[in-house]
């Protein structure tokens, strides 16, 4: 996956180091900082639709012992209890989640790490005081839960 960035504070770097050129060891430390690689790719799981317990389903979540869906409920318990569940195996994927998504029966989960792989290809303005940075991202530790995305 390749990614574009415009960066204009690196004129600043660019002026300290006395060079108008750009290296890519320099640009992948710069990403690397500014943008807090690496990351955590999370999905928002609402516990409480059908849709999402369908999708779950379908990505084998409940065979793999993460969650258990409630396949039937009641017309006066719609709403009341949340379709999917999450057993013990899933818990280190569940990752904080505020009050205000808790309320509405959203859980966070870790789908994968995120991080810069390589700069792949760095061009500096004519004036020295810009340069686009196009690198490549890769993700580890993908989880059980990627098929959500």
């Amino acid at each position: 996956m390749k990614r574009i960035v415009f960066v204009l504070y690196m004129s600043l770097f660019l002026w300290s180091c006395g060079s108008n050129e750009l290296t890519r060891k320099e640009a992948f430390n710069i990403i690397k900082e500014d943008l807090d690689y690496p990351k955590t790719v999370s999905f928002d799981l609402f516990c409480g639709d059908p849709a999402h317990a369908r999708k779950a389903l379908d990505a084998g979540l409940e065979d793999k012992g993460l969650i258990t869906v409630q396949r039937t409920v009641k017309l006066k318990d719609v709403g009341k209890d949340p379709i999917i569940q999450f057993t013990d195996k899933a818990r280190p994927y569940l990752l904080e989640t505020s009050e205000k998504d808790q309320s509405y029966r959203i859980q966070k989960v870790k789908v994968a790490d995120e991080d810069i792989a390589e700069v792949t290809g760095v061009q500096t303005s004519d004036d020295g005081k810009a340069a686009t940075v196009e690198y490549s991202v890769s993700y580890k530790n993908v989880t059980d839960f990627a098929p959500l995305v």
